[in-house]
C-alpha cells in the first residue's frame, strides 16, 4: 500500500468514526445539561463551594462567574509557576520568569497552552499535573458551559435565566471529560505512551535531522491534553515524540479526540432547541470547510513544486518519518481547525501554501468545528450574521430559530467577529515596526512576516501551535501574546453572553412563509459563504504579504 493511498483510508476511518460518534455522544452532552439531578461527588463539590446548584443566573451574573473563576485560575498557576523552586517533585527547577509565567498562565486558563519554553527542561511534575493539566480541564468545561448558555438563549423564551455557570463547569469535568479523559488514557497506555516519574531520553527522527529529547513522565497531562483539544505538553517535540504518540494508530486517536466534542456539540445544540435539523446544519457547516481545509493541506504538501519534494512525491522536511506526509498534514489540519496547539510535525516546514491554509484555519475563528464550546459558540454567532445578511436580501427582519436578529443582537455579533482580527493584526503590526522585535526574527522578507503573523494568530485564537523561526521568550512578546490570549478568550466570551441574555428575553416569533429556512442546504452554503467572505475581506492583505507573496516567489 503506497502513502497516498493509507492517507486516504486514515482520513477516511477517521471521518466515519466521527460520524458514527455525532448522534450517541451529542444526546449523551444534551442529557447532561438538561438533567436536574446531581450527583453525589457534584453536590459535595457545590457544598465546598458554597453554590446553590438550583439557582439560575442572570446573563451578567453568569458572565461575572466566568470571568471569577478564570481570574483566580490565572492567580493560581501564575503562583505556582513562579514558586515551583520551593514545591516538592520540582526536578530541581527554579520558578519561572515573572514574564513567562505570566504567559503560561494566561495560555493554560484561556485554553490556548502555548508555551514559549520546553516542558521537560523547565517544569517540574507537580506545576505540570496539579497547574497545567488541571487547566487541560476547567479552561475546556469553561468553553463548553458558555457555549451551552448561548444555546439556553436560543431555546428560552420570556426569561433573563441562563442556567448556572458552576453546575454547567462541574457536570463538564465530572460527567464529560473526566471519564473519557480515563478511557483515552488506558486506550493509549496500552499503546505505548508512557506514564511514569522516570527521567527518560530519545530520539524523534525528523525528515532533516534527528532530534534527542530529554525529559520526564508523559503522566496526566500528555494523556489528557489530546482530548477536549487541549494542546502544550510536557516534550518539545509534542506529538511527535514517541514516548506520546507511538504508533499510527495512537496518531489516529489523537486526532479523534481532538475533534470529537466540537463536532458532536451541534447535535446537543439541535436536542437542546428541539430540533435536530438545525444541529445537522450547523455540523455540516464545519464538515465541508474541515473537508475543503484537509483536501487543501494535503494537496499543497503533496504536490509542492521543486526539486525535492518532486523527487520524494510530497514536501517531507519537518515531518515525522513513523507518520508521514498524509498523517501529519490530516493532524496539521485538525489541530488549527480546533483550539488545540498540538503537533506532530513542524508546521514552519510547511511549504507556503500549505502553511497558509493553517493559518486560514485559525483565522477562520476555528469554527469548523473549532475548540470545546468555543468552536459551536463562534459557528452560531457566524450563523447569526448568515441570517441577518439573508434578511437584508429578502427585505424582511431577520429570525433565527424564532427570535428576531435586530440592532442589539447584530452589535454584539460585529463586536465579536471584530474582536480577534483586531488583536491578531495590532500585534502583528507592533511586533513588525518594532526594532528589538524585527532582530528576533530568524527569517527576513515573506516567510519571516509569515511566522510572526502565526504566533499572533495563533495566540488570539487560542490555538497554541506555532510556526517557530522567532524567539517569543522575551518580556514583549510575553506579554503582548499573554495579553492578546485573554483579551481574546474573555471579550468574546462577554458578547457571547450579552446575545445569550438578550435572546432569552424574547417572545418566541412564529414561522411564516417569508422565513428564511435554517435547516437547508442552501443555508449551509450561507453560512460557510459568510464564513469565508468575513476572513478573506479580515486577512487578505496579510495572507497576500506573507505566505500568498512566499508561494508565489
Amino acid at each position: 500500500m503506497n502513502t497516498t493511498t493509507a492517507g486516504i483510508i486514515f482520513a477516511a476511518s477517521l471521518a466515519i468514526a466521527l460520524g458514527l460518534t455525532y448522534r450517541p455522544f451529542g444526546d449523551y452532552m444534551a442529557r447532561v445539561y438538561t438533567s436536574g439531578h446531581h450527583l453525589r461527588a457534584e453536590k459535595v463539590i457545590y457544598r465546598l463551594v458554597g453554590v446553590n446548584p438550583d439557582a439560575d443566573q442572570r446573563w451578567s451574573t453568569y458572565l461575572r462567574s466566568v470571568l471569577a473563576f478564570s481570574l483566580v485560575s490565572v492567580v493560581f498557576l501564575y503562583a505556582f509557576l513562579r514558586l515551583q523552586g520551593h514545591l516538592l517533585l520540582n526536578l530541581g527547577f527554579a520558578g519561572m520568569e515573572q514574564g513567562q509565567a505570566f504567559n503560561t498562565a494566561a495560555s493554560f486558563v484561556t485554553n490556548t497552552n502555548w508555551q514559549s519554553y520546553s516542558g521537560e527542561s523547565t517544569l517540574g511534575y507537580l506545576v505540570q499535573m496539579s497547574g497545567l493539566a488541571v487547566q487541560n480541564f476547567t479552561s475546556a468545561a469553561v468553553g463548553i458551559a458558555v457555549a451551552i448558555a448561548l444555546v439556553r438563549g436560543f431555546s428560552r423564551n420570556r426569561t433573563d435565566q441562563l442556567g448556572n455557570f458552576w453546575v454547567d463547569l462541574v457536570r463538564t469535568v465530572v460527567r464529560i471529560l473526566l471519564p473519557i479523559s480515563v478511557i483515552g488514557a488506558i486506550i493509549l497506555i496500552a499503546g505505548g505512551v508512557v506514564q511514569n516519574f522516570h527521567h527518560v531520553q530519545t530520539v524523534a527522527t525528523v525528515a532533516g535531522g534527528e532530534q534527542t529529547v530529554t525529559g520526564g513522565p508523559v503522566a496526566s497531562q500528555e494523556i489528557i491534553k489530546e482530548f477536549g483539544t487541549n494542546g502544550g505538553g510536557f516534550y518539545n517535540a509534542n506529538s511527535a515524540h514517541p514516548f506520546e504518540n507511538p504508533a499510527t494508530w495512537t496518531n489516529w486517536l489523537e486526532i479523534y479526540l481532538l475533534l470529537a466534542i466540537a463536532f458532536s456539540l451541534p447535535r446537543t445544540f439541535g436536542k437542546m432547541v428541539g430540533d435536530t435539523r438545525q444541529g445537522l446544519a450547523i455540523v455540516s457547516v464545519m464538515v465541508v470547510l474541515a473537508l475543503t481545509s484537509m483536501f487543501l493541506v494535503h494537496g499543497f504538501q503533496m504536490a509542492h513544486h521543486g526539486t525535492v519534494p518532486a523527487s520524494v512525491g510530497a514536501a517531507t522536511e519537518g515531518t515525522e518519518t513513523r507518520f508521514g506526509v498524509p498523517n501529519s498534514a490530516t493532524f496539521a489540519a485538525a489541530t488549527t481547525l480546533t483550539s488545540t496547539g498540538a503537533v506532530n510535525s513542524f508546521h514552519d516546514s510547511y511549504t507556503s501554501l500549505g502553511g497558509a491554509v493553517l493559518l486560514l484555519n485559525m483565522m477562520l475563528g476555528e469554527i469548523a468545528p473549532g475548540g470545546t464550546g468555543s468552536g459551536l459558540y463562534g459557528m452560531l454567532i457566524i450563523a447569526v450574521l448568515a441570517v441577518f445578511v439573508g434578511g437584508l436580501m429578502i427585505g424582511r427582519t431577520p429570525e433565527y430559530l424564532g427570535k428576531k436578529i435586530a440592532a442589539r443582537e447584530v452589535k454584539f455579533a460585529a463586536l465579536y467577529i471584530l474582536t480577534t482580527p483586531t488583536l491578531v493584526l495590532g500585534v502583528t503590526a507592533l511586533a513588525m515596526a518594532l526594532p528589538g522585535e524585527r532582530a528576533n526574527m530568524l527569517n527576513s522578507g515573506a516567510h519571516g512576516l509569515s511566522e510572526v503573523l502565526y504566533a499572533a494568530t495563533s495566540a488570539a485564537n487560542n490555538n497554541g501551535s506555532a510556526f517557530a523561526g522567532i524567539t517569543v521568550n522575551t518580556n514583549w512578546w510575553n506579554t503582548a501574546l499573554g495579553i492578546s490570549m485573554l483579551l481574546a478568550r474573555f471579550l468574546p466570551i462577554v458578547f457571547v453572553l450579552g446575545l445569550a441574555g438578550s435572546l432569552a428575553q424574547q417572545k418566541p416569533v412564529p414561522p411564516s412563509t417569508g422565513t428564511l429556512p435554517t435547516h437547508r442546504p442552501l443555508f449551509v452554503g450561507l453560512v460557510a459563504g459568510v464564513a469565508l467572505i468575513v476572513v478573506a475581506l479580515t486577512y487578505f492583505p496579510a495572507i497576500a504579504l506573507g505566505p500568498f507573496a512566499e508561494g508565489l516567489h
